[in-house]
């Protein structure tokens, strides 16, 4: 028997949880094949089979198992599996679909199920704009019949929880993940052991939006990405944190840690939880190249695969709440970094220029700053530098207005 283990994945990381098998107990494995998926505190990655051979499971889906465990055996002296040439295996593993089919309705079998409504009772839905997803069959086959629809439609405005029927006092309890824990964990620790304190500012976005809409279907053509607003955020800070060191720095200790390059960290939401993978080195990256970046990481992201050096260090980070249509929020420190920018959700709102009142589509920025190391000055110089880029984007070619520039004043 060969023993598979946790692999050490992080200095501080001293236990993961397995998440899925992605091959059965007792089936027979190719060498390097994929066995299963782990959750470290930081992200999920995969373990692959040492050797070919008969797979023996060491621990359930779910369980919590410490690094250098045995999490499978191996059995490689099995006698390799008879008739498995490439038809063939399509073959049994078709069958094996079919008999499992038999015994029991997949997941997506039930879902489809659920969908299952009358002519009758789906054209009076779509007649009464009723939403099927929130009605419960009364049959027991699962379809959905008139009477269904109707009963819906004798009460408008109460909503059924998760499927459950009306006034239902029906709760659940779900074990934490790994990385929810994490993040409680360091949000909590972020709280308490920093003096955080927030600033705010507005931006004009009308030059970028302009900007992006003229121009956005050429970058499109010549990069193969989309133009969006957080290579101009990120390009804006990177520019800020040179002028501004403090607020690209953080305590260690007796000492202050400063960095002379801007490894800019994004929070991108998932559906197991905030992971903020780095982009390294903003300062020395085109647009084109921030936003494939982001791109591939956001992606990355929501498919589990982000690396633990995708998300390892960072130097300041950016949070976008604007997407979920967030007006106003005061993002927390992502530890160990001393900063941390929200970006806010575009609003056109009636402002003062020139003496007139004008319409303008406004973003709120927030900077969350460690008040320990970062002064007031610091803090709203960072802010007011960054909405200056983001007002006026072609210093952000030079850094500075292109007319000073030219007369070099």
């Amino acid at each position: 028997m060969i023993d598979i283990k946790v692999p050490v994945v992080g200095e501080s990381i001293s236990e993961v949880t397995l998440l899925k098998w992605t091959k059965a107990d007792g089936a027979w494995v190719e060498r390097d094949e994929v066995i299963a998926e782990l959750e470290s505190e930081k992200a999920t990655f995969e373990i692959n089979a040492e050797q070919s051979g008969v797979l023996k499971h060491g621990a359930k889906e779910g369980d919590t198992i410490r690094i250098g465990d045995i999490v499978a055996q191996i059995d490689e002296k099995a006698p390799a599996p008879v008739n498995t040439t490439p038809t063939e295996v399509h073959v049994e593993e078709k069958k094996d679909v079919i008999a499992s089919a038999a015994s029991a309705p997949s997941a997506e079998q039930a879902t489809a199920d659920k969908k299952k409504i009358s002519p009758v009772a789906a054209a009076i839905a779509a007649d009464k704009n009723v939403d099927i997803s929130g009605v419960k069959p009364s049959s027991g086959s699962g379809k959905i019949l008139k009477n269904d629809v109707l009963n819906a439609l004798s009460d408008p405005g109460k909503i059924a929880f998760n499927n459950q029927a009306l006034n239902s006092r029906v709760s659940r309890r779900e074990r934490m993940t790994n990385l929810r824990k994490t993040i409680s964990r360091r949000l909590v620790e972020s709280k308490n052991t920093t003096a955080m304190l927030t600033t705010f500012n507005e931006a004009d976005m009308s030059r970028i939006i302009e900007l992006r809409n003229k121009y956005k279907d050429v970058f499109k053509e010549k990069h193969g990405v989309g133009l969006g607003f957080m290579s101009f955020f990120a390009k804006a800070c990177s520019i800020a944190l040179n002028d501004w060191p403090a607020v690209n720095a953080y305590i260690d200790g007796d000492e202050v840690i400063y960095h002379d390059y801007a490894d800019i960290s994004i929070a991108v939401s998932t559906p197991r939880g905030l992971t903020v993978p780095v982009l390294r080195n903003v300062e020395s990256m085109s647009m084109a190249d921030v936003e494939k970046n982001v791109g591939m990481l956001a992606a990355k992201a929501r498919d589990n695969k982000l690396t633990i050096e995708e998300l390892s260090g960072g130097t300041f980070t950016i949070t976008n709440g604007g997407v979920f249509g967030s007006l106003m929020s005061t993002p927390i420190l992502n530890l160990p970094q001393s900063a941390i920018l929200g970006m806010h959700k575009i609003q056109e709102r009636p402002v003062a220029l020139n003496g007139q009142v004008v319409i303008r589509p406004m973003m709120y920025l927030a900077l969350s700053y460690d008040h320990r190391i970062i002064d007031g000055r610091e803090s709203v110089g960072f802010l007011v530098r960054v909405k200056e880029l983001l007002e006026n984007p072609e210093q952000l070619l030079f850094g500075k207005d292109p007319v000073k520039a030219l007369l070099e004043i």
